[in-house]
């Protein structure tokens, strides 16, 4: 495998890394998106800069660090962010929504500061707010890769319970399920999502990969398993859309992944109309 690896193209090694993403993104919106809870994505990803950031800070200060890739402390950072947001949901248990505005802030106070301390380029923090297929080194792919299939790991090993805790957490409880346990499993699979998402499609909008093709999903699936399976596939051809026009226009990966994101929602939207008004005039039609 990881001879593979090493004789990809800058760009072959951006298009695998996104379809990974664009695999396994979708599959936590879509139980984000059942706990009403897709804006945590917004939240992990600003703690994550914080940890790049930091990440950065100390492989140029600090011998001990040179050479150390800035995505490990990203996914330190964003491990404990969502491990702290469950606590503060617990502790605010009228007011659970606190939570994530709390952590957002302190990520982006945090990062600004850290940011100003550093001496890299604005390339390189443009990169990594924005996301770009040039910059994706063997060892940002590899350790894309590891996370990645740590997170189907994660999801095949505990998909019954991740989704009856989603659903309906009280019958979860009454089944013998651990619900902290659960929620601990699931805290650290948004983690490994967020980290492994950025280099690609960028900090501030990878929480838009997460939510746009399952919210586009939503619009024609009748069950659950219909959700992940169309907010894969919608997933994937945002990603494939967004990294193939972002090379040959030279512009930003993430933007353009999520334009393509959005081109996907708004056109099913404008097909589910057409079909709720064929079937409305197909029943006026039996009903003459």
């Amino acid at each position: 495998m990881l001879e593979l690896l090493q004789q990809l193209t800058f760009l072959e090694r951006g298009i695998a890394a996104g379809l990974l993403i664009g695999f396994i993104s979708p599959l936590i919106g879509a139980f984000l998106l059942v706990r009403r809870m897709t804006i945590i994505s917004e939240g992990l990803s600003h703690v994550t800069l914080t940890g790049i950031t930091a990440g950065v800070l100390m492989t140029q200060t600090t011998v001990l660090f040179a050479g150390v890739n800035p995505l490990y402390m990203g996914l330190l950072f964003s491990l404990a962010g969502s491990l702290l947001i469950e606590k503060l949901r617990q502790v605010y248990q009228h007011f659970q929504e606190l939570a994530i505005p709390i952590i957002l802030s302190a990520g982006v106070g945090l990062s600004a500061v850290l940011i100003s301390m550093t001496q890299s380029s604005y390339t390189e923090w443009y990169s990594y707010l924005f996301g770009s297929i040039i910059t994706v080194t063997l060892n940002d792919l590899i350790f894309i890769f590891v996370t990645g299939i740590a997170a189907m790991i994660i999801v095949g090993l505990f998909y019954k319970e991740l989704l009856s805790i989603s659903f309906d957490q009280e019958f979860a409880v009454t089944s013998g399920i651990s619900v902290k346990r659960i929620n601990f499993i699931f805290s650290v699979l948004i983690a490994l999502v967020i980290s492994m998402s950025m280099k690609v499609v960028g900090i501030l909008l990878v929480g838009a990969l997460i939510t746009l093709p399952v919210a586009a999903a939503i619009l024609f699936a009748k069950s659950f398993r219909h959700v992940l399976i169309l907010g894969i596939l919608f997933g994937e051809a945002a990603v494939l859309g967004g990294v193939i026009s972002s090379y040959y226009f030279n512009v930003a990966t993430g933007g353009m992944i999520v334009a393509a994101g959005i081109f996907i929602l708004v056109s099913a939207a404008f097909v589910r109309k057409l079909m709720d008004l064929s079937a409305k005039r197909v029943r006026k039609e039996q009903l003459s």
